[in-house]
């Protein structure tokens, strides 16, 4: 009888035992000493980043590593939350003829994200409405990088320069009826882009704009003569629609916004208090010195850093996000203001605030960054050099609460040939 009754207290109290938390069990990985750079909570400091499951668990300036069951010293590294490239291609395939929607010269997003530690991308209007569904199920679904997309104002999106010019394939309604009723966690914007006529291409991208509530980002750069940027940005464009590929230098296509005499037109700071969001989209042949050197001597900085990213940039003067940023940092740019413009800024301009920085509870995505000191150069699209003292490198890459990226294995164990 007394063997029964120990039994049964012994049952009761393990089943106490098992409502009690696990010393030592509670995060799954650490971050300790790191320097966190965290615009959206106006943290820039020594912090310890917690993860539990896939979400950021807490933060603190000096938290128990014994609740950890990884602890990864990030002592002398920069804490960020993972970035966000809000201009990319990655509707990568191998239609016949094909340019950038389904093509080559897109990407697959995995092979170029972790590594510069971006988590979540925005493919700038690679697809359309008929061909969304194909990029969805092709790459977005397989992808362990964060994939959004700008839906293109044309029916095929970027299959070729001359399909890009049918007004006919331009509907609003089906590109709103795409966003809001099918794909609203995904689409969160429109594009339009490479037109070679008017403003045609932008009002019905903007009327598309108005019916779905999100925003427009506009490539406006192949008109022969080249369109008004003044008309664009105070005529045509919204509070919250996007210019990109802001320090284009190509003046027999594109107006740009600096002037030939290196001053930064008036009406270029006034768009931008106006809301109008000033996106990089670095590419391969939209960014160069001339304007972007000169417009940040004068107090005029882009909203948004981003890439461009496809096969005829990476391999050229932008490379990867990283690198566009320490461009930005060459330039005068701080860490802090060049961190802000790929994480919280691109996260606010999508209409994603529960992207781009590091409160608790929200998904951890967290890059860790070495901030190298020494002699470097930075090209631009005219392999023109800019030197720099100081380059980002990125150590580890966190997406959803996993290890996506670590470049000198921080998070692994030291190999002994004893085990």
């Amino acid at each position: 009888m007394m063997d029964r009754i120990a039994a049964m207290l012994w049952l009761v109290f393990s089943c106490f035992l098992l409502t009690l938390p696990l010393t030592g069990q509670n995060y799954d990985i650490l971050l300790k000493g790191g320097h966190m750079i965290d615009p959206k909570n106006e943290i820039d400091g020594l912090r310890d980043v917690a993860i539990s499951d896939n979400r950021i668990a807490a933060i603190g300036e000096d938290l128990d590593a014994a609740e950890a069951k990884k602890v990864i010293d990030a002592s002398g590294l920069y804490v960020t939350p993972g970035l966000i490239d809000m201009h990319v291609h990655v509707f990568m395939g191998h239609s016949p003829g094909a340019y950038i929607a389904n093509g080559p010269t897109s990407v697959m997003p995995d092979g170029f994200t972790f590594r510069s530690g971006v988590t979540t991308v925005v493919d700038a209007g690679s697809s359309g409405w008929r061909n969304f569904p194909q990029f969805k199920a092709q790459t977005i679904d397989k992808a362990k990088t964060r994939v959004l997309a700008l839906l293109n104002i044309v029916g095929t999106g970027m299959e070729s320069r001359f399909k890009e010019q049918d007004v006919s394939d331009m509907n609003p309604v089906m590109t709103a009826h795409m966003i809001n009723r099918l794909y609203p966690d995904i689409l969160v914007g429109i594009k339009s882009a490479h037109y070679w006529g008017d403003f045609t291409q932008v009002d019905i991208a903007v009327e598309a704009g108005k019916l779905a509530e999100v925003p427009v980002m506009v490539d406006f750069g192949e008109h022969q003569p080249p369109n008004s940027i003044k008309s664009l940005f105070l005529e045509h464009l919204r509070p919250g629609d996007m210019f990109t590929h802001t320090y284009s230098y190509g003046p027999s296509n594109r107006e740009t916004i600096v002037d030939e005499d290196g001053k930064v037109k008036p009406f270029v700071f006034e768009a931008q208090r106006k809301g109008i969001v000033f996106d990089v989209g670095h590419g391969g042949g939209a960014f160069s010195w001339r304007q972007a050197v000169p417009a940040t001597e004068q107090g005029f900085k882009a909203n948004v850093i981003s890439t461009d990213l496809h096969t005829q940039s990476m391999n050229a003067g932008m490379k990867d996000l990283s690198n566009v940023l320490s461009k930005f940092m060459a330039m005068g740019f701080t860490l802090q203001e060049a961190i802000e413009r790929a994480t919280w800024s691109p996260a606010q301009v999508i209409d994603r605030p529960d992207l781009g920085h590091l409160s608790v509870g929200a998904e951890a995505d967290i890059a860790v960054f070495n901030v190298r000191e020494g002699s470097f150069g930075f090209l631009d699209v005219r392999r023109k050099r800019l030197p720099g003292t100081r380059k980002l490198e990125t150590q580890l890459t966190i997406r959803a609460g996993k290890i996506v990226w670590d470049l000198n294995g921080i998070s692994m164990d030291q190999y002994s040939d004893s085990k």
